[in-house]
């Protein structure tokens, strides 16, 4: 096995009990009724206060920004090791503080980015339950949109009680996720939880789009003769890069297909490019067109970030209604930088390509060049 299949390697209780779940949605989401009957006195009176969203296209720096707010006390996200069982956050905690594992040493993530992670650093877990409920959210031959018109009454009794079950098991007021593909279901948690925050994080994009190529290669070198991986990252939906890439489809089938032909056809610039637009433009168009979505959005640059990184946390935090004092804030921003482990590669004739493609969005973030 290669060195870069190695990074991706999925141990066998992993990809036995991560099968058992995936492939029978329905049967752990009556396990997790029965989860939630039976903590009902406990869940009655607790309340779901602006949870907030992380989401934006890969690689704009979602990660960082998650990590500094889940350091937030009564801040409870999803972490690494809820995975698999995801539908029974209760049970589950319960059993590992029973089992009493030991701190982990923190290990590089897969996408070699510096940044250090253990089984209970926060990540994006939740996209199972929404894959459970939904079978089209990874088609890009359909909109994945979902809106206050998609709603659900069943999926989001069980969603909202399992976020109540997740903030019971960690003693945790306020509920945090990361999500890139929440872009496309706004208006739907919207409508399901009125006052949720969201923090779009965005990049120029030739800084964005080399990064967004960098780890495609890596992931698609890494699950080269590695079918177990690629399965692991189908379950978990992480179909941002790799082998299994798909757009997200943003309700516009004519530019997802597009996408798709210009990477099948090799011209991965021109691919990502129009990618970048068509989600950036979406977001932009959504919180202008409905004064609900743009309330509760805060467009978090990734050149601010690294700029100025306290002014902009600070920011964020004010639109999240959380509360830190001065030394957190300055804590977080001096370990904050722009990314020194890679160098664009572009030519003059991609960057052309990448203005040409990106111009309608990257104008209306700001980037007018």
């Amino acid at each position: 096995m290669s060195a870069d299949e190695q990074i991706f390697h999925v141990s066998n209780s992993m990809e036995l009990f991560g099968r058992l779940i995936a492939n029978h949605p329905e049967f752990w989401r009556k396990v997790g009724n029965l989860e939630t009957r039976l903590l009902a006195d406990q869940l009655e009176n607790r309340e779901l206060k602006s949870p907030v969203y992380v989401t934006g296209l890969a690689r704009s720096g979602s990660t960082i920004l998650l990590e500094t707010l889940a350091q937030i006390p009564g801040v409870i996200s999803h972490r690494y090791k809820d995975f698999p069982p995801v539908y029974t956050p209760y049970w589950w905690n319960w059993f590992m503080n029973q089992a009493g594992a030991g701190a982990s040493k923190p290990q590089e993530r897969a996408h070699r980015d510096g940044i250090m992670v253990t089984p209970d650093s926060p990540e994006a877990i939740e996209e199972v339950i929404w894959m459970g409920a939904f079978n089209h959210l990874h088609n890009p031959a359909v909109s994945n949109a979902l809106t206050a018109e998609s709603a659900n009454a069943e999926f989001d009794r069980f969603y909202q009680e399992h976020l109540k079950k997740l903030l019971l098991s960690r003693g945790g007021s306020r509920y945090l996720s990361k999500g890139n593909y929440l872009v496309t279901r706004l208006q739907y948690i919207l409508n399901m939880l009125p006052d949720a925050r969201f923090v779009i994080p965005v990049r120029h994009p030739f800084g964005h789009i080399a990064s967004l190529m960098k780890q495609h290669d890596l992931f698609s070198r890494g699950q080269q003769n590695n079918l177990r991986a690629r399965e692991h990252l189908k379950r978990v939906g992480h179909l941002e890069f790799g082998l299994d890439r798909e757009p997200i489809n943003t309700g516009d089938n004519s530019t997802t297909q597009s996408i798709l032909k210009l990477w099948d056809s090799g011209e991965e610039v021109r691919g990502w490019a129009r990618y970048w637009n068509q989600v950036y433009g979406f977001l932009v168009d959504q919180m202008m067109e409905n004064p609900l979505v743009g309330n509760a959005s805060k467009i978090i640059r990734f050149e601010d970030l690294c700029a100025t990184p306290a002014d902009t946390i600070r920011a964020m935090l004010s639109h999240c209604d959380y509360r830190a004092d001065t030394d957190f804030i300055s804590s977080v921003a001096a370990g904050i930088h722009a990314p020194s482990y890679y160098k664009s590669k572009f030519t003059a004739q991609d960057e052309a390509i990448i203005l040409e493609e990106t111009s309608s969005a990257r104008e209306k973030l700001g980037y007018t060049s």
